[in-house]
This record gives C-alpha cells, structure tokens and sequence, in this order.
C-alpha cells in the first residue's frame, strides 16, 4: 500500500478515535451539566417548599464561585399582608444580626490596622466606663469571638429609649460567666463594637460605615436608616408592640430602642449589593484584585478560629465558624468555611478555598414571627455543594 494511503487510513482511523473520544468526553461534559442542572433545579424547589409550608413567605438567593454568580432565584411573596406583593430580585431586606460581620467587625478591623485597636486589650481601655461590675478583663477579641460572658440582651423589661440609655445600661451590664469561660452570642458584645468604632473615629456608626466600608465597595442600596421613599421595595418583618407592621423600619427591638443604628442589627441591603460585597471579600482574602477595604491577612484573621484555647465552640473575628448557629454549612461545605445568619431570616456563608458563597435574604418573620428557616439554609447548602461538585 502506498504510504500516502497508509497515511490516509490511519488518519482516518486517528480522526475516528479522536472523535469517538470528543464524543466520549461530550458526553461526560453533558451529562455533568446536567448533573448540575438537577442539583440546581433541586435548589428551587426546596425553596418552593419552604413558601408552600409557610416556612417564609418568600427568599432572594444566589451562589457565587471564583467571582461569578452561577445561580439566583426569586421565589415567593414580599409581602403577604395588608395584601399579596410578589418577591423581586431587587427587594431590600432587614439584614438584622448580619450587621454585625457585614460592618461592624470590619469597621473594629479597619482600626486594628491602623494601629487604633488592639485585639487582646481590655475594652476598658478605649470605653473607661465598661470596667465596671466586674468586665475589667473582657477583652475586644472576646466581643468579637461572643466568650466575654455578657448576657445576651440588654434587659427590655423596662420602658427606657434612646441611644445614651442603652451606652449606660452596656457599662452598667455585668458578665453572666468569668470572660472567657464559654460561647454565649451577645448582642451587648456588638453594640459595645460599634461604640469602639464610634469613639476611635469620632463618627457615627452608620456614616462611618458608609465612608469606609459601603462607599469604597460601590453599595449604593446598603444602608442603616432606609428614606421613606424606599419603603415600597423593602420586605416587610412583622407587627411591633403597638401592632404595627414594621416595614423600613429595623426589625430588633433594641435597635429600634437605639434610633435604628447599632453595632448588632440595622443594616438593610438587597441581593445585588451582597454579591459584590461577597465576591469582593472572598476576592480579597485570596490575595486577588478586589475593593475590599481590608488586607488579605485581615481577612484571614477574622474567618479562622480565634476563641480561647480549648474552647469547642469556633468562632472568628465576628464569623461563626462551627457553633449550634452553623447550620448554613450544610452537609458538604468544609470545616474551614465561615459565615453568620441574621433573625429575620437572612444569611452569608462562604468557602474560601473555592470562592464560593451561598446568600439568602428572607423576612421568615412576616407577618406573625412564625416562619422559620433554619432546615432551609441547611438544605440549600447542602444542594449548592453538591451542585457545584457536579458543575
């Protein structure tokens, strides 16, 4: 045979394998795809029927990976009374306690940067007044990890209001265990944070959150204190004490004792703004270009465990890492994952090794505080990582 026929037939049979073989992997990639396909498809209808059964009467959602947001979803109902108002993408939420890692621990971080804060110093040392009644000994990092023993409210049994009660009832307040001794998540831990904040740099704690943190990220629907005019696009949470729906208006009831503003509740935000600030911090802890308005290592710092030593409970610098509130990790996520919920139905968890997150932005507590999402964003995540497994 001559050798050009040669040639040709084992090209031919080459081309042949070589086509069966793109098949093959075709095929693979297809059926990976769809693999996918079904676990993301699964995402929906968990949600579908956490609305069905009344678990919240509506959610917001998206997965992000290495700088990509690879699924959203809209589900539900806004609102539900005075009357029916479908949910929308751009729905403003009610972040509640995820004030406290989305500003408040980075606004403390900013200043630890700087020089102005030292993590293991007594906070006595930036609020003179907190050494009383026996918290000489509770330390920034302590507020920060929740082990500074502080109760977890401050007391509401009594009718006092306005921002300089609360500040005197937090130097009044007296540690219900030794600093130290076990995880209990305050909120006291955080007002004091943002009182720090407040003192070190001489602003409020929402404009300086807003010049340093909100600004410098582009969030221009992220904010405490939302302008009536907004009121339309924001879920509404559920009745207060004089049976009026809150809507706009912050959910926690000391915050709203405090004019809206603390260090542990009052931040609303909506889905968009909660991908960039994710992306962008997760961006950024990996070393990769990002606004994010702290060092890589800062952010390492404050998503690894950081409790004192012995302590089974793990959290970070204002993130929970693995306590009873982690159940956003799901089944699949790893144990170096880190993030927090907030009560009116909200969460953040994030993988860093991935670039990966899963949002949720609920009102669970509309209209009655009956709702409960808590089964929802373990299956969520659980659904999201084997999806992205498969992707």
């Amino acid at each position: 045979m001559p050798y050009s026929s040669r040639f040709s037939r084992r090209m031919v049979l080459q081309n042949g394998a070589l086509a069966a073989g793109l098949g093959l992997l075709g095929a693979h990639a297809a059926k990976a795809q769809s693999t996918a396909e079904n676990h993301f498809a699964a995402l929906d209808q968990i949600f579908q029927k956490a609305v069905q059964e009344g678990k919240t009467p509506g959610a917001v959602a998206a997965i992000g990976q290495a700088g990509n947001t690879v699924w959203k979803g809209v589900f539900g109902h806004r609102a539900l009374v005075p009357q029916q108002e479908p949910m929308t993408w751009a729905t403003l939420f009610d972040m509640a306690s995820l004030t406290k890692v989305l500003i408040t621990a980075p606004a403390i971080m900013q200043l630890y940067e700087r020089g102005l804060v030292r993590l293991d110093a007594p906070v006595s040392t930036y609020l003179p007044a907190f050494a009383t009644n026996g918290k000489q000994a509770i330390t920034v990092r302590l507020l920060l990890t929740h082990y500074s023993g502080l109760a977890p409210d401050l007391d509401l049994s009594t009718p006092w209001h306005g921002k300089e009660a609360a500040v005197q009832r937090v130097m009044d307040a007296r540690p219900a265990h030794p600093p130290g001794e076990q995880f209990v998540y305050s909120d006291i831990n955080f007002i004091t944070l943002g009182l720090i904040v407040e003192k070190l740099s001489g602003l409020p704690l929402d404009i300086y959150a807003t010049r340093n943190i909100l600004q410098p990220l582009g969030l221009s629907r992220t904010f405490f204190l939302p302008d009536s005019v907004l009121h339309d696009s924001i879920a509404p949470t559920q009745y207060d004490e004089q049976n009026q729906m809150l809507r706009g208006v912050v959910h926690d009831p000391t915050t709203r004792r405090m004019d809206g503003v603390a260090g542990h509740a009052g931040l609303f935000s909506c889905a968009d703004d909660m991908l960039t600030y994710a992306h962008a911090l997760l961006a950024r802890r990996a070393g990769l270009p990002s606004a994010f308005p702290l060092r890589p290592e800062t952010l390492v710092l404050m998503s690894t465990p950081q409790q004192p030593a012995g302590k089974s409970d793990l959290r970070g610098l204002g993130w929970d890492i693995a306590t009873h509130y982690s159940s956003p990790r799901g089944e699949h996520f790893p144990a170096s994952s880190f993030g927090h919920t907030g009560f009116t139905g909200t969460s953040l968890w994030l993988v860093p090794e991935k670039e990966t997150f899963v949002l949720i932005l609920t009102n669970r507590v509309h209209p009655d505080g009956k709702g409960n999402v808590i089964a929802l964003r373990k299956d969520i995540a659980t659904a999201a990582a084997l999806a992205l497994q498969a992707g």
